[in-house]
């Protein structure tokens, strides 16, 4: 039994895949302000990118639901 396993009780790749659909939630999230000053600058490079990493940010973070959802039937 893995160390985090023991002290908590939980196997460590459910919580592994809870992080990453948190984290990738967060990016998304951060991404939306980022869009927004770029759209405030004028800056449609800036759009494109900013665009373009927030749809990798939720595809990642629908894959972690998938993951989730299977690990806990």
């Amino acid at each position: 039994m893995a160390t985090d396993e023991r002290h908590t009780g939980t196997k460590n790749e459910p919580y592994d895949v809870v992080s990453t659909l948190y984290h990738a939630l967060q990016g998304a999230e951060t991404c939306a302000t980022y869009l927004q000053d770029a759209e405030r600058a004028g800056d449609q490079d800036l759009v494109q990118f900013f665009r373009e990493v927030q749809g990798t940010y939720r595809q990642s973070a629908d894959r972690s639901k998938g993951l989730l959802r299977q690990r806990l039937r």
